[in-house]
């Protein structure tokens, strides 16, 4: 096996090492090639030339950025051909929880994800997506 050497920050670090203890990973070697192939997984399914795709996007963002509120409403009269469903929820007052359902073809919806993905302020982008 190769090794290959990574920098994280301390509090990533701290994080994902509770993260291997609750999952029982042996090592931190071991838990990061699963995290990869489940990396690769979801971005090998999103290749998928489907007709029609479904998915569920999760999205945090800080409370204060205001500026991020502003620009998720764009996205969403830009993308209402394909987003469903939108929930909207403060998080302990620091934190906004976006979720989206969308449907439609996958280059509209990889389209939608790489938008919010660029946008400045996001903290997290979290994809589900289901073939049908």
């Amino acid at each position: 096996m190769t090794v290959v050497s990574i920098t994280l920050p301390n509090d990533l670090l701290k994080k994902f090492d509770e993260f291997m203890a609750n999952r029982g990973y042996y090592s931190r070697s071991e838990a990061f090639r699963d995290a990869l192939r489940s990396l690769m997984e979801e971005a090998e399914f999103a290749k998928v030339e489907s007709s029609l795709i479904f998915t569920t996007v999760i999205i945090t963002y800080d409370y204060e950025r205001r500026d991020v509120d502003l620009k998720m409403t764009e996205i969403k009269h830009e993308f209402d051909d394909v987003i469903v469903e939108n929930v909207h929820r403060h998080v302990n007052g620091m934190c906004c929880l976006e979720i989206f359902i969308a449907q439609g073809n996958s280059e509209r919806i990889r389209d939608l994800i790489g938008r919010i993905r660029g946008m400045r302020g996001i903290q997290q982008v979290k994809s589900v997506f289901v073939s049908l």
